[in-house]
């Protein structure tokens, strides 16, 4: 088995999911008392969402790069970000390490691809939404991003940020995003991606308006297959 490390803390909330997500899906895979081996570098959030908010993300990317950097010198063998949004500054952690850094995007665009999707709703913190690099990467597999109209993405991040990251799981926010799937559809959208490690705490991916593809639980799937010796798709 080869050792997963796992750069989390951005927010704890969604690190516990790939926590549990990766040990319960080796244990499946390999039964008795397996558990991964990995590592875990949980950085305080509260420095990240100051440098978000300011724009500085030159200075995230430094940050985080230096974190991976010191999972590989403990024997990490891959890279993994517990966070869709710090995926805007995965070039810098990936020039800082040696081992593979296994991008979120890329694997959630092959499981879209694999299931006839081409023009799906992202539901992701507005920097994800807004940013850019998501859409330019989907679109290198042939996917085109539609997002929420201005007023729905500061709904959407308003729920990630204020009450998701803070462990509160609210049914009229559930409500909220249902609805505001349900107009994505109406508008052409063919798929769902629930584009922030947080979302799946609220929404069920097979529960929507709209196919859902819960991106934490297709990257965390792709470091198993990683660390068991399979090919990551």
């Amino acid at each position: 088995m080869r050792r997963i490390g796992l750069l989390g803390g951005m927010s704890f909330e969604s690190s516990a999911l790939y926590y549990r997500m990766i040990n319960e899906a080796v244990r499946k895979r390999l039964g008795g008392w397996r558990s991964a081996d990995l590592l875990m570098h949980s950085v305080d959030f509260q420095p990240v969402v100051d440098m978000q908010r300011e724009g500085r993300w030159d200075d995230a990317g430094r940050h985080l790069a230096e974190a991976a950097r010191g999972l590989e010198a403990a024997g990490a063998e891959c890279i993994v970000v517990c966070t869709v949004t710090m995926h805007l500054v995965a070039p810098a952690i990936e020039a800082a390490v040696g081992v593979p850094f296994l991008h979120v995007i890329d694997v959630t665009a092959e499981r879209l691809k694999a299931a006839g999707r081409r023009r799906p709703l992202l539901l992701a913190t507005r920097y994800t939404m807004e940013q850019g690099f998501y859409q330019a990467r989907m679109a290198r597999h042939g996917i085109e991003v539609v997002t929420p109209d201005p007023d729905r993405r500061r709904l959407a991040h308003d729920i990630i940020f204020d009450e998701l990251c803070a462990g509160k799981v609210l049914d009229r926010s559930r409500d909220a995003l249902v609805d505001l799937v349900a107009r994505a559809k109406a508008e052409g959208a063919d798929s769902l991606i629930l584009g922030c490690t947080e979302v799946g705490m609220i929404l069920d991916p097979d529960g929507t308006p709209l196919p859902g593809f819960d991106s934490t639980a297709i990257h965390a799937a792709a470091a198993v297959d990683f660390a068991l010796g399979g090919h990551v798709a």
